[in-house]
């Protein structure tokens, strides 16, 4: 089980790590950066609602008493994710914001082990705390940094918000199919960032055009990369990462989950010409090294006490 997990994860980290350079092709063409991400859960939202409605419309049906944890879901889980760290990286250099919403992993830990007071293994922690250096790392953090008050709040709610997604997808019951979850989650995270999005003045016609991303790399039919955006990394990537949560744990999920931004890196190099230079080759084998740590949380579980024999009592004579 949890080498499924782990397996799920990794699936799911490379899955997510087309989402950027699949948008840079989008934003090529002509679209604002909230136009790509409303795009991009309005297609995967209304996808996955077609396609369970006629193979699995039971996963659809929303319990009444979950609807408040549907609706967080998609605001916070999804919408919340999205929006906060565009808006972030509109007052803060991208290296700061991402590397603020990938704190996650020390957020999830930090959660579980100070309000849902759980243990984890001491690898659990060492783990987050590793990968989140070696993102600083990869991002070259220290890169222009300009200590905007609100942006680094946005950059922190971002990532708070990424923390929800993995600590509601470890939460949630056997009342909630996972599938409907994601698929009502992005529908309403599509809703909740419409008046954002604006969608009614967008630029339709951009899906029609092939662009090539400002940073160099191969033409794409902009279609081409919507629908790898939305199949690939969003409906595939939430699928499996919900899964994969599902089987680990939030901390060790969120954890694995960090590979993400390396995957994003060889993803970007291979297709729209980003290179990778020393800092982000020593900064990703830090975080996988993080990652690691955190897969022998769940390969080696603490190991219970053994209770120590009981000496025996003197026999006495029998009267």
């Amino acid at each position: 089980m949890r080498s499924v997990g782990l397996a799920l994860a990794f699936v799911s980290a490379w899955c997510f790590a087309f989402s950027g350079p699949m948008a840079k092709y989008l934003i090529a063409a002509g679209l604002a950066p909230i136009e790509a991400v409303w795009t991009r859960m309005a297609g995967a939202g209304l996808l996955m609602l077609a396609v369970l409605a006629v193979v699995r419309p039971r996963a659809l049906r929303i319990p009444r008493s979950r609807l408040p944890f549907f609706g967080l879901y998609a605001i916070m889980a999804v919408a919340g994710v999205q929006a906060l760290y565009f808006v972030a990286i509109t007052r803060l250099p991208v290296g700061v914001a991402l590397l603020l919403e990938f704190m996650a992993p020390v957020m999830v830990v930090a959660w579980v082990r100070l309000v849902r007071r759980v243990r984890l293994a001491r690898a659990a922690y060492l783990g987050a705390v590793v990968a989140v250096v070696g993102l600083a790392i990869v991002v070259e953090a220290w890169q222009g940094m300009r200590l905007d008050a609100l942006g680094l709040l946005l950059g922190l709610l971002a990532g708070a918000c990424c923390a929800g997604y993995f600590l509601m997808s470890d939460s949630f019951g056997d009342d909630v199919d996972p599938l409907g979850l994601i698929a009502w989650g992005m529908a309403g995270a599509a809703v909740v960032l419409m008046p954002f999005a604006r969608p009614w003045d967008m630029r339709w016609e951009v899906f029609t055009v092939t662009a090539t991303p400002a940073t160099g790399g191969q033409p794409l039919p902009v279609l081409v990369a919507y629908l790898a955006m939305v199949l690939v990394a969003t409906v595939v990537a939430y699928i499996l990462g919900v899964n994969a949560v599902r089987r680990l744990s939030a901390a060790i999920g969120a954890t694995v989950a960090s590979l993400e931004v390396i995957a994003g890196a060889i993803v970007a190099w291979a297709l729209v010409g980003e290179t990778l230079g020393v800092f982000q080759i020593v900064g990703g084998l830090i975080v996988l090294t993080g990652a690691l740590l955190a897969q022998t949380a769940t390969a080696r579980p603490a190991a219970e006490p053994v209770p120590e024999p009981v000496a025996a009592e003197p026999l006495t004579a029998q009267t």
